[in-house]
């Protein structure tokens, strides 16, 4: 009797410690085996077709190389870079500076995130008309007969956009006093355009590049001699202070993330022929290979 329970004890022991060593296990799974806390990542971006398309393309490479599961934030650019600064979201690869979001956004919150530079080089942003419309720089913007012809209205995007501040100082900066500025939101915006372009009617709108409608529509920009929308820039990666610690094979990626307009463009225009966002970036994940293993090597 006394030997079957001594038995007993040892086999309820046994139970006891494959129970702990099973949490562990769980334990160690769920944080990553490289000890990282647990592998969840939090992206925030507006709803811009470049960003939609540039942090649809990080999340495939985050999940389906690196065994994150991703969240995905679409805000404002203002909440944008707040979130990315107190940590509410871990980073974001949607910053237009210098010129666009620089003064408003990044100023007051570059000491308290981390700027992992340009992702991508070879953006323009302004006021851009299709190219029917005679008509070359925004000073031309106050002739009467070409304010008319628009209702002296300029189409946006939404109102948090760097680029509708840009617009508003141009607004001031060229004199154009009777012109208003319409907020709307990206894609009502296209929208708009591709209607007035159909029927070939006059249309001023804030762009920006890469965007596929350039490839589909024949847009040009307006000159800016002023410079109210600067010139060239760049689309760089932010992350919150610690990422480095936190998540390293992510930060990792993040960092060695870059990739041309041309790239970019690939996947916004699929996005925009009706293939779901995760399904376009899936496709061109797989399509280049080469380029996605760069944006992870060295991670183990």
């Amino acid at each position: 009797m006394l030997k079957n329970k001594k038995m007993n004890i040892l086999i309820a022991a046994f139970m006891v410690m494959t129970l702990v060593l099973a949490g562990c296990s769980s334990n160690n799974n769920a944080n990553g085996t490289s000890g990282e806390k647990a592998k969840k990542i939090k992206l925030a971006y507006v709803a811009w077709d470049s960003e939609i398309a540039s942090t649809n393309v990080v999340k495939e490479v985050l999940e389906s190389k690196l065994n994150y599961k991703v969240e995905m934030l679409q805000v404002d650019a203002g909440p944008m870079y707040v979130g990315v600064a107190d940590g509410s979201v871990d980073g974001m690869v949607s910053a237009w500076l210098p010129s666009t979001h620089g003064e408003n956004y990044y100023e007051p919150n570059k000491d308290k995130l981390e700027d992992l530079g340009a992702n991508l080089i070879g953006t323009k942003n302004g006021l851009v008309v299709p190219t029917y419309m005679d008509i070359k720089t925004i000073e031309d913007l106050k002739k009467e007969d070409v304010g008319k012809s628009v209702d002296h209205t300029i189409t946006g995007i939404e109102p948090g956009a760097g680029i509708m501040s840009q617009a508003e100082k141009a607004i001031t900066e060229y004199d154009l006093n009777k012109w208003n500025l319409l907020g709307s939101s990206s894609s009502a915006m296209v929208k708009v355009l591709q209607d007035a372009y159909a029927k070939k009617e006059p249309i001023v709108i804030t762009g920006w590049t890469p965007h596929w409608m350039f490839n589909d529509m024949e847009l040009k920009y307006l000159d800016d001699p002023k410079k109210v929308f600067g010139g060239n820039e760049e689309i760089h990666t932010l992350v919150r202070l610690g990422l480095k610690e936190d998540h390293p094979a992510a930060y990792r990626f993040l960092d060695q993330f870059e990739w041309t307009p041309e790239d970019m463009e690939s996947v916004m225009g699929d996005i925009s022929a009706g293939m779901p966002e995760e399904e376009a970036a899936k496709k061109w994940v797989e399509a280049n290979e080469a380029k996605v293993n760069q944006w992870i090597a060295g991670i183990e």
